[in-house]
């Protein structure tokens, strides 16, 4: 049983930092992606980041990219989502999901999802 649980969020101000942990349990396979969602109050669940962790690839929404990065550690099975430069909008619950079955960031159907993490942004 797949299991993803999120850490890292909190409150900070505009301009700040926080850098947000996916723990990642359960796969017996190299092959599979982690990716990041948003959701702010009202809005659509929207994609941020994407690692893949059989080849290292990477994807970066337009939205953020340039201030925010997705890395991971395959030792310690967590993905880590870095936000910089902060902005209002950025506001949100932040979770991670994957593909049981095991996928890349290309072809992923996200079927498991951790809790959620809150991120608030604001002076």
């Amino acid at each position: 049983q797949v299991q993803l649980v999120e850490s890292g969020g909190g409150l900070v101000q505009p301009g700040g930092s926080l850098r947000l942990s996916c723990a990642v349990a359960g796969f017996t396979t190299d092959h599979y992606a982690i990716a990041w969602f948003r959701q702010a109050p009202g809005m659509k669940r929207e994609g941020v980041s994407c690692f893949s962790i059989s080849d290292g690839a990477t994807y970066i929404a337009d939205s953020v990219k340039g201030r925010f990065t997705v890395s991971g550690d395959n030792a310690k099975n967590t993905v880590f989502l870095q936000m910089n430069d902060l902005q209002p909008e950025d506001t949100g619950v932040y979770f991670c999901a994957t593909d049981r079955g095991g996928s890349t960031c290309l072809d992923a159907e996200y079927d498991s999802w951790g809790q959620g993490t809150q991120v608030t942004v604001s002076s």
